[in-house]
């Protein structure tokens, strides 16, 4: 499995963005995938993830403003993120992992800057 992240940019304050992951592999051997962001200079923290059985779960900081999603034709996982903030700035990560081997994926991560 290998998971590709993209959809990061420039943003004003206030905008929306939509991350997308794709993964390439068997999407159905994963038991949850994630989105993480890290701030600079800061740890990566878990700000959204989906079960495959489709639940959906957000830490309270990000709850009401990020969205997490899933296109299972697609092989795609999405973020989106509404009324964006200077501290949402950071790289966000897909991460996935698997149900019988709890093997862990990460992929490359895309660069989000709110800026006005």
């Amino acid at each position: 499995v290998q998971l590709q992240a993209s959809g990061g940019g420039l943003v004003q304050p206030g905008g929306s963005l939509r991350l997308s992951c794709t993964v390439s592999g068997n999407m159905a051997s994963l038991k949850y995938m994630s989105w993480y962001h890290q701030a600079p200079g800061k740890q990566r923290d878990l700000v959204a993830s989906i079960t495959a059985g489709g639940r959906t779960d957000y830490p309270n900081s990000v709850k009401g403003r990020f969205t997490i999603s899933r296109d299972k034709d697609a092989k795609s996982v999405y973020l989106q993120i509404d009324s964006l903030a200077l501290e949402d700035t950071g790289v966000y990560y897909c991460h996935a992992e698997e149900w019988f081997t709890q093997t862990t994926y990460w992929g490359q991560g895309t660069q989000v800057t709110v800026s006005s």
